[in-house]
């Protein structure tokens, strides 16, 4: 395994996943629109609520992470080995300089967001700067400014938005069979035959599943983006072996990082919610096993 030939698999990968989740989306939708008998209002309903998901999420989300992460942004001379670890990556990798951000909290961990490397942020916590040695933090570093450059802050928050349609469209096919046509007296005397109860069936199915179902593929995404920031960091810094390290402590450290939630675990460099292993969890979770990360970083190395 080569670092190019690990970036191009998961590129591959990741795109068809995305390819995936929208036609998988795009069935759902279907599926219930037919259901409550929709047409024209039925798919203006879904581009209102596509388009307000998106607007909201595309400019505010960076914002609303960083501030529920309790991230506080720094100015060269706060920190200026910090600062200048970040811009001689970013002149490395042909980035912009990213508005830079201290978590105080003494878990080591680090992320990215924003919508495109011109408005794009990254922070650090304070045990990350506390317990790496440089070469360790230059690892993190460029893993999360490899996100930036592979535009990962926006792809995240376009299957964050679809994840979030699908679950608010499920919301409303249980609803409105529970309280509307499905109770209706007048409709149950129409008999609209076989078809119409198979497809009503169906779309209750696929309400019930549908969301859990987003949320894997919506995972699964998430887990093969990291690899790719793997290997893109890897790239970056020419010694893979200073994030495997960095993943080494990060995962040998047992301080739960307060300030994480489910929203934005996804985020982080490696998964801040300490939980046991199991197949479901693993299916269910954010980030790839630490463990095989760290093997293919170490395997890019020979």
């Amino acid at each position: 395994m080569t670092i190019y030939s690990d970036i191009s698999a998961n590129r591959r990968g990741t795109w068809l996943l995305m390819v995936l989740f929208v036609v998988f989306v795009a069935g759902v939708v279907q599926l219930i629109a037919l259901a409550l008998g929709g047409g024209y209002i039925a798919g203006i309903f879904v581009l209102v609520v596509a388009g307000a998901f998106v607007a909201i999420s595309y400019f505010a989300a960076p914002l609303m992470v960083l501030g529920i992460s309790q991230a506080r942004e720094i100015t060269k001379a706060e920190n200026p080995d910090l600062y200048n670890t970040v811009e001689n990556l970013c002149i490395g990798a042909g980035l912009p300089m990213p508005r830079i951000y201290i978590i105080d909290d003494t878990a080591p961990n680090a992320f990215a967001t924003g919508r495109d490397p011109q408005h794009a942020y990254v922070a650090v916590t304070r045990g990350l700067l506390q317990k790496m040695e440089k070469l360790e933090l230059e690892g993190v570093i460029a893993h999360e400014l490899s996100h930036v450059k592979n535009y990962d802050i926006r792809l995240m928050t376009l299957v964050v938005v679809l994840v979030g349609l699908v679950a608010l469209l499920a919301d409303f096919m249980l609803r409105f069979t529970w309280f509307g046509s499905g109770r209706r007296p007048g409709n149950r005397g129409r008999g609209e035959g076989l078809g119409g109860a198979i497809i009503l069936i169906a779309a209750l199915v696929a309400a019930i599943l549908a969301p859990l179902a987003a949320q894997a593929i919506r995972m699964a995404i998430s887990r093969q983006r990291e690899y790719l920031a793997d290997a893109s960091g890897a790239l970056l810094t020419r010694y893979p072996e200073g994030l495997a390290r960095a993943l080494e402590k990060i995962a040998a450290d047992k301080e739960p990082l307060e300030v994480a939630n489910k929203a934005t675990a996804h985020l982080y460099v490696a998964n801040p919610l300490k939980g046991h292993k199991s197949w479901a969890n693993n299916l269910f979770s954010t980030h790839p096993p630490i463990e095989e990360r760290i093997r293919r970083l170490r395997a890019m190395a020979h």
